[in-house]
């Protein structure tokens, strides 16, 4: 269930030169090298999915937090067992794609863009012929000629919720609140920068029916760890590994970096345990040990930020989410500490819509760094503050975890991660962080 509700979020897929004017990129050249390949935002001038009519920015602020929430409530859902996925976000929760990367499917190869998702397993793309899809121009199976529907009796079919025979081919039916998918699981060529992964297995969406929401424009890449993820299926290729730095929002071109392989990664890097927690097996844990503001290390109850694999809470990493989000007492008590720590100590402290620590006029604020084992991560102004268009309002921009949920996920989200190289290392369990200017 949890592999197709994430592909309801990001969907459709359109040809990359529309939109494509501003002068400092091309996403129609083949810009990406080796294994390595441009990461953009969903809102960068590269991006022709970015908004024709921009929000203000307390509208934009609002509605992300909107996105974020229904995603934290997705992620929160992913329990080993459970069938069923809290829809009462609907709308925002298929609205959440934030960064996006370039992928050739097919042959000859059609260039699409999809969504980078670290806490998805599973490639879903809407099909040439799709009854319902948003988009009249999406991949089209009959122009490839590698191009190849699963069988039923494939290992593949398997590995997806619901499976059903149609002509032959596995395909599957899903309804999502108001709305229902069709989809056939089907597998072609598909090209990561210079790197072909032959007979790569992804959703093949055929039909959207219901009076559901539009879904936006792009197609999903997964890069969690499940047996459908391009890094299980590409495990002789990229060896369970990859990292990724992801563009400052205020980088004029919004590009950054996704490098898949042991090769051409940074060397100077520190580590922490990767950890696997069996009841969201998807996601990357590590095991947070403690939080300092400035120079002062929080008191937080431990119970609040430990590993649990018996009820999947803990820490993860995860580029879907835009905000960082920690359970309300560690939340509380880094935010209590933050403001004792703002200067002047007269600044008045507001509030937007989810963000309870923002100010009108120019403050200082503190460091935020989190501990793991091994490694720190410390975050400056630019990670933790987001700034109002003119400037006059500044916002913390970390939030208090949902507690409506069967066992908090705290997520170290991509605002916080930005101007970070972060390494996944599957085979040696272990995640990795240097501070580096990924724009």
């Amino acid at each position: 269930m949890s592999t197709l509700v994430l592909f309801l979020q990001l969907f459709s897929i359109v040809p990359l030169a529309l939109g494509l004017n501003h002068p400092n990129c091309d996403l129609t050249k083949n810009q990406d090298q080796g294994s390595t390949l441009r990461i953009f935002h969903i809102d960068s001038p590269c991006s022709p999915f970015k908004s024709p009519s921009p929000l203000s920015w307390e509208a934009r602020v609002l509605q992300t937090l909107a996105q974020d929430q229904a995603r934290l409530q997705y992620l929160s859902s992913l329990v080993a067992g459970r069938s069923v996925v809290p829809i009462a976000s609907g709308r925002q929760m298929l609205q959440s794609t934030t960064y996006i990367v370039k992928v050739l499917i097919g042959t000859p190869a059609q260039p699409l863009l999809l969504a980078m998702d670290t806490s998805s397993d599973v490639a879903w793309i809407p099909c040439s012929g799709c009854v319902g899809c948003p988009s009249n121009t999406a991949f089209s199976p009959a122009k490839s000629t590698s191009f190849k529907n699963v069988s039923c009796s494939a290992p593949q079919c398997k590995q997806v919720p619901n499976p059903a025979c149609g002509a032959r081919a596995c395909s599957f039916n899903l309804t999502y609140g108001s709305s229902s998918i069709a989809a056939n699981l089907s597998q072609d060529t598909i090209r990561l920068a210079a790197d072909p992964i032959k007979a790569f297995t992804f959703g093949c969406v055929n039909k959207v029916a219901g009076g559901g929401t539009i879904p936006p424009p792009q197609g999903l890449l997964g890069l969690g760890r499940g047996p459908l993820s391009l890094m299980s299926q590409a495990q002789s290729v990229y060896k369970s590994t990859f990292s990724y730095c992801l563009p400052s929002f205020r980088s004029l071109t919004f590009s950054g970096s996704l490098r898949l392989g042991p090769t051409s990664q940074p060397q100077r890097v520190k580590y922490t345990q990767l950890l696997r927690n069996p009841r969201r097996s998807s996601l990357y844990y590590v095991n947070l040990v403690a939080i300092r503001v400035g120079r002062k290390v929080v008191d937080l109850p431990p119970a609040a930020i430990a590993f649990n694999p018996s009820t999947g809470a803990g820490t993860i990493f995860d580029s879907g989410t835009v905000y960082t989000r920690l359970a309300k007492p560690v939340y509380e008590a880094v935010r209590n500490e933050f403001r004792k720590r703002v200067k002047p100590p007269t600044a008045v402290v507001t509030s937007l819509g989810g963000f309870d620590t923002c100010y009108s006029g120019q403050v200082k604020v503190p460091t935020i760094t989190f501990m793991f084992k091994g490694v720190n991560m410390t975050m400056p102004a630019d990670n933790l503050m987001l700034h109002s268009t003119a400037g006059s309002t500044s916002c913390l921009a970390m939030a208090s975890a949902p507690e409506n949920v069967n066992s908090v996920v705290n997520v170290i989200a991509s605002m916080q991660q930005q101007n970070h190289r972060v390494l996944i290392d599957v085979p040696n369990g272990r995640l990795g962080l240097a501070r580096e200017r990924c724009s």
